[in-house]
C-alpha cells in the first residue's frame, strides 16, 4: 500500500468515526430531553438507563451508519479537492480507479464491521432498546410490550388463535379463543376461554370459562368447564405479541423462525424477510455510497465545501426515503421482499457508475 492509499484511507476511517462521535452524543442528549421525565416518573435505576443508552448507540449507528459514511466521505474529499490535492495526486499519472482503491478498502472494512454487527450485535441491542422503550417509555415500569392488545397468530394451516392482552408477569393471556377448520375451510371446532395460563413446571395450559363447540353434522356439540388443564402444540411465545422479534434474533436464530412462520403460513413472512435482507444490503450501500460521494465531491464546485454537502445530504435523504419506502411495500403490497429491499441499493448503484463517468472526464 503506497503512503498516499494510507493518507486516504486513513482519512476515511477517521472521519467516518468523528461523524459518529459527533452525531450519537447529539441524539443522546436529544433523546433524554424527551424522555427524562418519563424515566423519573418510573424511578428507573440508572444502570437500566445507561444499557438502554449503550443499546440506543449500537441501534441508531446501525440504522444510520449509511448517511454518516456518506457525508464523512463528501466532507474529507471535498476538502481534497478545495487544497487542490485530488488535482496533484490525478496529475502525477495515478487514475481515477487507482485513486479510489483506498476508498474501496475503507468501504469493505466498514462493510465487513457493519455485517458483523447486524448478524450478532445489533439484534441484542434492538432487544434491549425496544424493552425498555415498552417497559419504561410507554408503559408504567411494571408491564412491558407483551401486554399489549390483539394477538392474532396462524399457528399451522389449519389452526388460528386470537387473544385480547396478555401479562408477562404471571403468563396469562385473556380472551383467549382458537379456531380449527378442515381442509374444505370450514369449521371444525372452536376453543374459547377468559383467561388461559401457561404452567412452566409440566408445560401445560390451564384454560379458565373454558367453552369449546364442536361442529357437527346435523347439531354442534358444546362442551362447557370452569376449569381445564390441557396441553397445546403452539408455544408461549406465540400468545404474546413481540411486533420487533425478527429484529432481535441473531442470524441463525432469524432464519429459523423464518422457516418455522413460512411453515405456519405467517401473515407476517414478508416483514421478517425484510429484516433478513437488509442484513445484506445495509452493508453493500457502503460501496455504493462512497462511489457517489467520491464522484460528487471529488472536483471543485464554485460553492465550495457547501454545494457539495448540500448535494450529498440531498442523495443521502433519498437513499433512505428509497430504503424506507420500498421496505414498507415488501412488508404491505405484493412485491416480493427481496426485490423491494434491494431496489435501493440497484437505483444508487446505476446512478454511481453514471457519476463515476462523469468524474472520470
Amino acid at each position: 500500500m503506497h503512503i498516499i492509499d494510507k493518507y486516504i484511507l486513513k482519512r476515511y476511517l477517521a472521519t467516518f468515526s468523528v461523524m459518529l462521535l459527533l452525531f450519537i452524543p447529539i441524539g443522546i442528549v436529544i433523546d433524554v430531553s424527551e424522555k427524562v421525565n418519563r424515566m423519573l416518573q418510573n424511578k428507573v435505576a440508572f444502570s437500566k438507563i445507561a444499557m438502554y443508552y449503550f443499546d440506543f448507540t449500537v441501534y441508531f449507528a446501525n440504522l444510520l451508519f449509511p448517511i454518516f459514511l456518506f457525508l464523512s466521505v463528501i466532507w474529507f474529499t471535498s476538502k481534497l479537492a478545495n487544497n487542490t490535492e485530488i488535482i496533484a495526486i490525478l496529475s502525477s499519472g495515478i487514475s481515477f480507479n487507482r485513486f479510489l482503491r483506498p476508498y474501496i478498502i475503507g468501504a469493505s472494512i466498514v462493510s465487513v464491521f457493519a455485517l458483523l454487527m447486524g448478524f450478532f450485535l445489533v439484534p441484542k441491542a434492538s432487544e434491549g432498546f425496544n424493552n425498555f422503550r415498552y417497559m419504561y417509555l410507554k408503559g408504567n415500569g411494571r408491564n412491558n410490550m407483551r401486554e399489549s392488545a390483539d394477538v392474532f397468530r396462524q399457528i399451522d394451516s389449519q389452526t388460528y388463535l386470537y387473544v385480547g392482552s396478555f401479562n408477562q408477569v404471571n403468563n396469562t393471556a385473556f380472551s383467549f379463543s382458537l379456531e380449527k377448520f378442515n381442509k374444505d375451510n370450514t369449521l371444525e371446532f372452536k376453543i374459547a376461554a377468559t383467561r388461559i395460563k401457561w404452567n412452566a413446571k409440566d408445560s401445560t395450559y390451564t384454560m379458565f370459562g373454558y367453552t369449546k363447540r364442536t361442529i357437527g353434522v346435523l347439531d354442534d356439540k358444546i362442551d362447557v368447564q370452569q376449569k381445564k388443564d390441557t396441553v397445546f402444540s403452539f408455544e408461549l411465545e406465540d400468545l404474546t405479541p413481540t411486533v420487533y422479534v425478527a429484529e432481535t434474533l441473531s442470524l441463525g436464530e432469524l432464519n429459523k423462525f423464518i422457516d418455522k412462520e413460512r411453515e405456519r403460513g405467517s401473515s407476517n413472512i414478508n416483514t421478517y424477510l425484510v429484516v433478513l435482507y437488509k442484513k445484506y444490503s445495509i452493508p453493500v450501500s457502503a460501496f455504493i455510497l462512497t462511489i457517489i460521494a467520491v464522484a460528487v465531491s471529488s472536483m471543485k464546485r464554485r460553492g465550495g465545501m457547501g454545494m457539495n454537502l448540500a448535494i450529498g445530504i440531498g442523495l443521502a435523504f433519498t437513499f433512505i426515503f428509497f430504503d424506507k419506502i420500498f421496505g414498507v411495500l415488501a412488508e404491505k403490497s405484493t412485491i416480493p421482499p427481496l426485490i423491494a429491499v434491494w431496489i435501493p441499493n440497484i437505483s444508487f448503484g446505476i446512478l454511481a457508475i453514471f457519476l463515476l463517468r462523469n468524474a472520470r472526464k
